[in-house]
């Protein structure tokens, strides 16, 4: 599915009045559907009625917090999250990407800059789903991918991954063997390396390997080519 900036509908989660009115106003400009929640509780009433088709979540919220509503999203839909944080600390910022996270602004940032991640993320997830129709089903041994149905089966049990954790698999399993960079992934599976730091990459294979490895510890399927970036054995 290929997204028209006015056919979608944003969820702008934040508790501070002024940054969320910025913030909207930039979005509508840009030409998105913006409703805004004030906190976890009316952002979570909202969600059980509808998902929207992207979600902008602060991380730190009155009554319900925004990691809780990032494992209850991932629950039940791979929507695009951007978490927002004040927290400069990486292990919050990794804690929402291992939540399921698609990428993080911290606090404070440009209104404009939030907009063009927006975007990124749009547009890697429509190109993927539009390629996706076109191509074949993998068989790598003991895995295997069927980008139609956007599953993959290890060892003959399904597996749950995120959206960006197949979008990933499925970029590397395409090319056996060949190397690809941080920045080439980043690039090729969440549409830019501008605003994303190369470390969503490492969280995203780490958290692969946990789900199609024997071994997390010792891969032999997604493996580091050391001081180059990541490729997959066949």
């Amino acid at each position: 599915m290929i997204f028209r900036m006015n056919d979608v509908r944003i969820l702008v989660v934040e508790d501070e009045p002024s940054l969320a009115e910025v913030v909207c106003l930039y979005l509508k400009r840009a030409g998105f559907q913006v409703q805004v929640a004030a906190d976890g509780k009316q952002a979570m009433a909202i969600l059980e009625k509808q998902i929207p088709d992207f979600v902008i979540l602060d991380l730190m919220l009155p009554e319900i917090d925004g990691l809780s509503l990032t494992r209850w999203l991932r629950d039940r839909s791979n929507v695009p999250i951007i978490m927002v944080t004040a927290r400069r600390e990486e292990i919050d910022r990794i804690a929402g990407l291992e939540m399921g996270a698609d990428d993080y602004v911290v606090k404070p940032f440009s209104p404009q800059e939030l907009v063009s991640r927006v975007r990124a993320v749009l547009r890697r997830t429509g190109r993927e789903q539009t390629g996706a129709e076109s191509e074949r089903d993998l068989s790598l041994g003991d895995i295997h991918i069927s980008p139609v149905s956007r599953t993959v089966t290890v060892r003959e049990s399904q597996i749950e991954l995120t959206a960006k954790e197949f979008d990933l698999l499925y970029l590397l399993a395409r090319h056996p063997r060949q190397v690809f960079t941080r920045e080439q992934l980043l690039e090729r599976v969440w549409g830019g390396a501008e605003y994303i730091d190369p470390g969503t990459v490492t969280v995203h294979v780490r958290r692969l390997r946990e789900k199609i490895e024997r071994d997390p510890s010792s891969p032999v399927r997604l493996l580091t080519v050391w001081g180059v970036g990541y490729k997959f054995e066949p």
